[in-house]
């Protein structure tokens, strides 16, 4: 969430264009410039671009501790408060916001949703060995299911051409839009704004060679879809489906079995599930990147109101955690 490809095509696709600000950065590897956007009606706080509408953690973006410092300064030294959802616990920009903002306004930080993860090694590549015998019998049983409807099939697409990648994004969107997310109105078909930024940050990133678009097909049709990335030694997890109507033959979990040792295979260090956790990423791995949210205010009318603002939201959610207690 840090690359090119992904904080140009949110600030392209997410949100509004008339909230979207961007700060100079001399030597970031965006351009020379860092997109945030304008959030909440009064006051407005600045935040990360495409943080709501993905849910997706992030952070600040640089390439050098100097561009860094000069990224704070600027946002210590305009009037909005800043709000930063969900940062990895280890970032610098924490200690450089701090920084910053010493004189300058005040910034708060605590703990946010963590990530699961599965830390990777030569003993992921047959994942299934991860696994009780019992949990081995259903993989080995939905696999003959699968055989039996006409043959399984896994494809793991990374040099495309765009026609192509608009084809088979059409069946991963279709797949999607057949499981829970098509009926409760979630899925990428049904909502015009993401399902455009995940095409586009798609074709973005097979253009930086990092797309891994994953299908498993069934007798020829995919029953069960991922649109991941691989960057910097990790497998990263942004969209999963799979059709209902195939559920004896497990495509959620199968797939999920394969692009796992996949990833093992190549050497990968992690596989990042990314979204939040669930109970069925507990069937993988209980393991969660930590990560804080940060609000910065500086010292500005806004940031006074916005830190009134959040004070009394926490005081509310106190009181009301008493009464139903």
């Amino acid at each position: 969430m840090q690359h090119t490809a992904w904080v140009l095509t949110a600030a392209e696709y997410l949100g509004s264009k008339q909230d979207i600000v961007t700060f100079d950065v001399d030597d970031s590897h965006v351009g020379q410039r860092m997109p945030m956007t304008r959030i909440g009606i009064h006051p407005k706080r600045l935040s990360l671009v495409g943080a709501q509408e993905t849910g997706e953690p992030g952070d600040l973006v640089w390439e050098s501790n100097a561009g860094l410092e000069r990224l704070a300064c600027r946002l210590a030294h305009q009037s909005l408060a800043i709000v930063l959802p969900r940062v990895p616990a280890n970032s610098p920009s924490i200690v450089a916001l701090k920084r910053a903002f010493i004189g300058r306004g005040l910034v708060v930080v605590r703990k946010a949703e963590g990530t699961p993860f599965i830390d990777l090694d030569a003993s992921w590549k047959n994942p299934r060995s991860k696994f009780n015998a019992g949990r081995r019998s259903d993989f080995r049983r939905a696999e003959r299911h699968a055989e039996k409807s006409g043959g399984l099939t896994f494809e793991i697409h990374e040099n495309l051409s765009e026609s192509a990648l608009d084809s088979l994004l059409d069946e991963a969107y279709a797949v999607e839009a057949r499981s829970w997310k098509g009926e409760s109105g979630t899925a990428l078909t049904g909502d015009q704004i993401l399902g455009s930024f995940f095409r586009e940050y798609a074709r973005a990133a097979m253009r930086q060679g990092t797309l891994r678009l994953a299908l498993m097909r069934v007798g020829g049709v995919a029953i069960g879809m991922q649109i991941a990335v691989q960057c910097q030694k990790r497998f990263w997890l942004l969209k999963i489906g799979y059709d209902p109507s195939y559920a004896r033959c497990s495509p959620g979990n199968l797939l999920m079995l394969h692009t796992i040792g996949y990833a093992a295979q190549f050497g990968l260090r992690s596989y990042e599930f990314l979204g939040s956790p669930a109970p069925w990423t507990t069937q993988w791995t209980t393991m969660l990147r930590p990560y804080l949210r940060v609000h910065a205010y500086p010292a500005s009318l806004q940031g006074a109101l916005a830190l009134v603002q959040d004070l009394l939201g926490a005081l509310r959610k106190r009181l009301i955690r008493g009464v139903t207690t």
